[in-house]
């Protein structure tokens, strides 16, 4: 019997997210809140833990230190048997210069892969909300030879202008061509009116990772990235294989929300995921404690539903509420509330997202909104019912209407 693959997991987490500001604004992407109590890069770390890895490191650049300490308060595992998730920051081995791109993060990181010495390398993203089984990956990477196998997701023909599309080849196994936000692209054989679109979830065999990205280094007309890149090379040399996130089996997944795959680049696409967990059968389901998703234990009370001063009794609809959270005779629906939220007498919270330590006084009204942790509404303050009027105050509107609120703002009524 020959022996086991040793095999190190890479989480790219030092994206800037530009278009998340204003929620970027002091947090690296990777470090948002998620879902009430969750950080988005818990979900890459859960994934690739509850899939057997054991050592894994977070390569940080922008703003990371909400992210670092997050990394370093959650994810402690046992030294025991030499497990880790470790926070590398950008370390300028080859030169004063940040990361110029994905593979450049990782060749300016191969002091790690060298230390450790794996046979298969897995290289993920830090910002995707996702269930994935890499453990199926690697038994599909080991059996096809590839030396790289790139996870697709299937997704609309009609969307296939916003992603990495797999041009696959289903008798051989191999991509034929990695086209980047292509606008004229024929649909799956087996499925006409989709695509395979690239999930930025990597496996590779640890020689041909660290010679590909040595080369691209030595490239003056790179962009250093993973997916631009990185996937190419190997597509040229003929070594690139897909793997269709179709065949993932997940514990405890349903046929709803089964593959799903949401990248929350945008504060649309951030805001419609939190809608994808609050309906009664979720597309994304984070009860599913067979394939848990796990962030830092809050050290809080239950959250508390009560009459308010007056006796107006409140009422919560198909919402979640965090931890810590006290609501007075408050209206929620719709929404998703964070840890230690406090909401007055006849306030109303509806469409939102609400993140940490944010206050609302009395008679206060928020509507497709997000705010950011310890934003504080005066009584009778209003965010996302006059759109005019938060332009005017400097917050973030979108064309679709959703109010974004930074962090520690006082709004006044």
């Amino acid at each position: 019997m020959s022996a086991p693959k040793k095999v190190f997991g890479i989480i790219l987490a030092g994206g800037e997210g530009k278009r998340l500001m204003p929620l970027t604004a002091d947090r690296a992407k990777p470090a948002v809140p998620f879902g009430g109590q969750y950080r988005l890069i818990d979900f890459a770390i859960s994934n690739l833990i509850n899939s057997g890895l054991r050592q894994v490191v977070v390569l940080t650049q922008y703003k990371s230190h909400s992210l670092d300490r997050h990394i370093s308060q959650t994810w402690r595992m046992s030294a025991l048997l030499d497990s880790y998730v470790a926070s590398v920051p950008a370390q300028q081995r080859l030169g004063k210069r940040w990361f110029s791109g994905s593979a450049d993060a990782i060749l300016q990181s191969m002091n790690l892969i060298n230390d450790e010495k794996p046979d298969i390398v897995v290289v993920i993203g830090a910002d995707h909300v996702y269930r994935m089984d890499f453990r199926q990956m690697l038994e599909a990477h080991i059996a096809s030879g590839a030396k790289a196998t790139v996870a697709g997701i299937r997704q609309p023909l009609a969307l296939a202008s916003q992603f990495g599309v797999i041009d696959a080849d289903a008798e051989t196994g191999l991509i034929k061509q990695f086209l980047e936000k292509p606008t004229d692209i024929a649909g799956l054989e087996d499925s006409p009116h989709e695509v395979l679109a690239s999930m930025g979830n990597y496996i590779f065999d640890a020689d041909a990772l660290i010679a590909a990205v040595e080369a691209d280094g030595e490239s003056p007309t790179s962009g250093h990235d993973m997916g631009g890149d990185i996937v190419p090379y190997f597509v040229d040399r003929g070594e690139a294989g897909y793997y269709d996130m179709k065949q993932n089996e997940v514990p405890g997944s349903s046929p709803r929300d089964r593959s799903y795959w949401r990248d929350v680049g945008t504060i649309d696409s951030f805001f419609d995921a939190h809608r994808d967990l609050i309906s009664t059968l979720p597309i994304f389901n984070l009860y599913n404690m067979e394939w848990p998703i796990h962030s830092q234990a809050v050290n809080s009370p239950p959250a508390k539903f009560v009459r308010d001063s007056v006796g107006r009794i409140g009422n919560a609809i198909d919402s979640i509420v965090s931890l810590g959270s006290v609501l007075s005779g408050t209206h929620l629906e719709r929404s998703v509330v964070g840890p230690w939220t406090l909401a007055g007498g006849g306030s109303t919270i509806t469409d939102s997202v609400v993140f940490d330590h944010v206050q609302l006084g009395q008679g206060s009204r928020v509507h497709r909104a997000i705010l950011d942790k310890n934003v504080v509404l005066a009584d009778g303050a209003t965010v996302g019912v006059d759109r005019e009027r938060d332009l005017a105050r400097g917050f973030t509107v979108t064309e679709s209407g959703i109010t974004v609120v930074g962090k520690g703002v006082f709004i006044e009524r």
